[in-house]
């Protein structure tokens, strides 16, 4: 994060207060319902039931297909460290929020025995 230009990252206060308050565990110990990077998780929108699948990934690994959010993103260094059945406020187009659930930790690396860290 250091080596962003001013302002390139809005939400970067905020990774940092997550990351400050984060209990780092090794790989292997990770609870396998807590949402870590490259995890898939599928949410509920409580209003209307609606469900939907994204992957917490880093900004590098982006692309256009929708099914990704950046953990740069404000939402997606908010959902570093949840777990299934944690609710979290989402951010509605246009403005307000919308309440979603964490229904299910859909894949998760650690748990998966999937231990790498990415190259840099």
């Amino acid at each position: 994060m250091e080596s962003l230009p001013v302002g390139a990252f809005p939400g970067k206060a905020e990774l940092e207060a997550e990351l400050a308050r984060a209990e780092i565990v090794e790989p292997k110990d990770m609870p396998p319902t807590v949402v870590s990077m490259n995890s898939t998780v599928r949410f509920k929108v409580q209003s209307s039931s609606e469900e939907f699948k994204l992957t917490l990934v880093y900004p590098r690994d982006m692309d256009a297909s929708g099914h990704k959010i950046s953990v740069l993103a404000p939402v997606g260094s908010a959902l570093l460290g949840l777990s299934q059945g944690d609710h979290i406020e989402w951010p509605k187009p246009g403005g307000g929020l919308l309440s979603v659930s964490i229904e299910e930790v859909v894949y998760q690396p650690e748990r998966s025995g999937d231990f790498h860290r990415p190259a840099s």
